[in-house]
């Protein structure tokens, strides 16, 4: 049966997940299901890679989408025909990186297949329990008859080959989904956007469990039959003692891998999960997934540290097991404690610990945290978060606090995926192949193809130095995050281009054609170039100088281009960006940001009233060799004569006997 058939049949809490997956508007839903035999036949998963078959890919969806189209039309279906467009309109954006979309494409079907894997094993779940249920009827039964004995032999068998299937379902629970969750759970504390819900699990292990514990009381009905009455060659006598230690280990194992930190440490003000700061407040939550609710606040837990350091956790230690604290009903407990220790760069751990006793049945429980990176100042923030980034990109042991004593390099296809976690976790937006390739190209140089290439640690992160690559990545991110939000998840931004990219884009545009893309060498700067056409006919590319979180926070980034402004010969202001690339007219792209006040009314009118101009450095040069400083005066001068160019900050300005510089803190002339 197709894959798309399959998830509609499915009972309905699986096609509410489904429902949840598309709500993200990606991929239509209306497209996924009206093209589902063609999307499931083709090969997305190398289209990722391949960027012909990407483009055929696209090509053949678009014609897809305007048979469908056609389709509509005959059946008079004007609602439908409106959402095809609109989605095929969509899709075209991608015509410059086809590969992104077969990216996205390939994403929903593997969800798809984790939809159909959960509703499988489910069934498997609730099977074994059904036939563990017999054991309950027996309490109704006058089983203490001689009718009976003879059937025990039989019995314990049955039970023994129940167990057999427990066990397998223990099994894939501990070794497979548990071990997938925390792999993903470590993924999305870095920015991944795996699901880490833990409720279909909590079902499948309370499943199990209260299979057990019918197992357990039915072993007990034989006891009380024993000792009631036996034989010679009793079966129960026999076989008994071996399926009481079965079935209590399985149980064991079960209960100890239930008990899972469901929400890992975090500080509310904090960058990112897993970093603490000494003396600040965090919180991490536990979760047992086993769900009886006779254990209700009967199960407390502790919190304590590694002990190979001197820490102290503030506050209650303890905290009771709470199934009103949890959306879905599951038994949680949530920790807010204080921390207070000497600085330490190193990983270390925080465990929980609680008592696991029912009906007769104990079992001591321990989980901990994944490895936390404590500091003491905030300046430490950035490179703690490095740490915590490489240490769950690359590492799939929980508890290895010594993972950076002898530190791993990272694969380009994986450390590229960690940087996209980065702008989709923060914006809602990832990185496309375009602006990766342009990252890897600044790491490695030009390379025919980057997957083979490796991060080694000390070039992602060199501490808090202007050479760590993670502090210029860093700084473009909280500047988007901050300032550009809502330009970057638009598409507005290109971002990640090289200087040598952005030219050969450039320059066989029209004039006027111009893109936006961050600095390479100012930390959390952005910038914007665009074609000129010189009197010969021949493009020239001209860039403005970089502006930062300074600039930015006085004036937003779609009121400067749509008020920037140089001088013509003829002292008449023109703006030169009309188009951005590759030919969108700039009012439709930033339009719908732009204040509704122009002119004087503007709030931005007092920083609007600056020119850009930038004056390379051998002009002046020319000017103090004639014997003095640049004074205002002298900048509306060049400025009146028109030179369409930035001028240099009061960083560029030799050291004087002036208090203050005669140009703006964005490197403006004033007019």
């Amino acid at each position: 049966m197709a894959q798309w058939e399959s998830l509609l049949k499915l009972p309905a809490s699986y096609r509410l997940q489904l429902d949840d997956l598309y709500d993200r508007d990606f991929l239509p839903m209306d497209v996924r299901h009206h093209l589902s035999a063609w999307i499931e036949k083709q090969d997305w998963q190398r289209a990722t890679q391949d960027h012909a078959l990407a483009s055929v890919l696209l090509q053949v969806l678009l014609e897809n989408l305007d048979i469908q189209h056609s389709r509509f039309v005959q059946e008079e279906l004007f609602l439908q025909q409106h959402n095809i467009r609109r989605y095929k309109h969509k899709f075209q954006i991608h015509q410059d990186d086809p590969c992104k979309l077969a990216s996205t494409i390939h994403w929903y079907l593997e969800k798809e297949k984790e939809i159909l894997k959960d509703a499988t094993l489910d069934e498997q779940v609730w099977g074994t329990c059904t036939l563990c249920c017999f054991p309950i009827l027996w309490q109704f039964k006058p089983f203490f008859g001689y009718t009976l004995f003879p059937c025990l032999g039989v019995i314990l068998m049955d039970m023994n080959k129940l167990l057999d299937r427990v066990e397998g379902l223990i099994h894939c629970l501990v070794d497979k989904e548990l071990i997938d969750w925390k792999r993903r759970q470590q993924k999305s504390c870095i920015g991944a956007p795996d699901n880490v819900c833990l409720d279909q699990m909590e079902k499948w292990f309370t499943g199990v469990a209260v299979c057990l514990f019918q197992m357990l009381e039915f072993l007990k009905k034989l006891d009380e039959l024993v000792g009631k009455m036996t034989y010679p060659n009793d079966p129960v006598k026999a076989q008994k003692p071996a399926l009481q230690t079965r079935t209590n280990s399985l149980l064991q194992t079960l209960l100890k891998s239930s008990f899972v930190v469901e929400t890992q440490p975090s500080m509310p003000q904090g960058k990112g999960p897993l970093v603490l700061r000494t003396n600040v407040q965090f919180s991490a939550k536990t979760r047992i997934l086993v769900k009886f609710p006779e254990l209700n606040h009967s199960l407390t837990v502790a919190v304590s540290m590694d002990r190979y350091r001197r820490f102290n956790v503030l506050g209650t230690r303890t905290k009771a097991l709470n199934m009103a604290e949890s959306h879905s009903g599951g038994m949680v407990a949530d920790f807010r404690h204080l921390i207070s220790l000497s600085v330490t760069e190193e990983l270390h751990l925080i465990y929980f610990d609680t008592l696991f006793e029912l009906k007769g049945f104990s079992v001591q429980l321990q989980t901990c945290s994944l490895p936390v990176v404590i500091i003491s100042n905030s300046s430490q923030q950035q490179s703690a978060w490095a740490s915590i980034l490489w240490c769950n990109m690359l590492s799939q042991d929980h508890k290895d606090v010594m993972f950076f004593a002898n530190t791993p390099a990272a694969p380009w296809p994986q450390f590229a995926e960690m940087l996209s976690w980065q702008f989709l976790s923060a914006t809602k937006r990832g990185l496309d192949g375009a602006q990766l390739e342009m990252i890897a190209h600044r790491l490695f140089g030009k390379q025919e193809n980057y997957d083979t290439c490796n991060v080694t640690w000390s070039k992602f992160s060199k501490g808090n130095t202007p050479e760590s690559f993670w502090v210029w990545f860093d700084g473009i991110l909280v500047m988007v995050k901050m300032y550009l939000e809502d330009l970057w998840r638009e598409g507005l931004i290109m971002g990640f281009v090289n200087k040598s990219k952005e030219k050969s884009l450039l320059k066989r545009k029209q004039r006027g054609t111009f893109l936006l893309r961050f600095s390479e060498s100012v930390i959390g700067g952005i910038t914007f170039s665009w074609v000129e056409i010189s009197s010969t006919g021949n493009p020239k590319i001209k860039t403005v100088q970089p502006f930062t979180k300074v600039d930015l926070s006085q004036i937003p980034f779609h009121e400067i281009i749509r008020n920037y402004q140089i001088l013509e010969a003829e002292n008449v202001p023109e703006n030169p960006l009309l188009y951005l690339y590759p030919n969108i007219p700039k009012d439709d792209a930033f339009g719908k940001f732009y204040t509704e006040k122009t002119g004087d009314d503007s709030p931005y009118i007092k920083y609007i009233k600056t020119k850009l101009m930038f004056l390379r450095l051998p002009v002046w040069l020319k000017l103090l060799n004639l014997g003095g400083w640049l004074t205002l005066a002298a900048c509306m001068s060049l400025h009146a004569l028109g030179a369409p160019l930035l001028s240099p900050g009061p960083q560029d300005l030799p050291p004087g006997p002036f208090t203050s510089p005669p140009c703006t803190s964005w490197s403006h002339v004033s007019q």
